[in-house]
């Protein structure tokens, strides 16, 4: 198939190697912060924050982050050009959805005379994610696999490479960046840069994918 949509994804792949001398353009990494910015989530409640690391100083905080753990990661961190920290809020209640209402009104989208009608009933389909406590981590948390799947694509498009990272430590990331998640949850993040030739074992190599049998089904 010669769609670019297939070809940008046949040729993306986890990068496994970067060349740490190359770095992602500023006008790039606007394009990949408004890309993520317009990531598609549930009653579009956007319950995230997606935190850069580009400065020396960021990246090696993140480094630090690995401590004893996961080290097959802990380059990444350093080498690549960018890190997007992946963060949800564990506790979306309904005066954070009320400034995405809020938006809906200000933007045109959604007429004002709709307003406590998108307040009231969209919020309760969060309700039904949230337990006696307040706690709704689980279901935030999978909004941001959805600005992950996002942008993955948009790299491929770009010609940037990309590692997902869910191994990292949850723990030491909030410890270490509690000042910047300001109460969210950092469970995985996203390496971006570009390979670096001859080292990367994982580029230019052939798709391995399921058949279409196997995973689609048309009824």
């Amino acid at each position: 198939m010669t769609h670019p949509i297939i070809k940008d994804l046949n040729n993306r792949y986890t990068a496994k190697k970067y060349d740490a001398s190359k770095r992602i353009s500023a006008e790039h990494i606007n394009v990949i912060k408004e890309a993520i910015r317009l990531s598609a989530s549930s009653i579009n409640s956007q319950p995230w924050k997606f935190i850069f690391l580009e400065s020396e100083e960021a990246k090696k905080r993140f480094h630090n982050t690995f401590a004893n753990m996961l080290q097959f990661n802990q380059p990444h961190a350093t080498e690549a050009s960018h890190i997007i920290l992946f963060a949800h809020n564990p506790k979306f209640n309904k005066e954070d959805y009320r400034k995405v209402v809020d938006a809906e009104v200000a933007s045109g989208h959604l007429d004002a005379e709709h307003y406590d009608n998108m307040l009231n009933g969209a919020f309760a389909f969060a309700e039904l994610n949230t337990d006696e406590t307040g706690v709704n981590r689980n279901w935030t948390k999978a909004q941001t696999y959805i600005a992950l799947g996002n942008i993955l694509h948009v790299l491929a498009r770009l010609g940037i490479a990309s590692t997902p990272m869910e191994g990292v430590v949850p723990q030491l990331i909030g410890e270490e960046f509690a000042a910047e998640l300001g109460g969210f949850e950092c469970d995985f993040a996203l390496a971006m840069g570009y390979h670096l030739d001859g080292e990367d074992y994982n580029h230019g190599r052939p798709k391995a994918r399921l058949p279409i049998e196997d995973v689609v089904t048309v009824l």
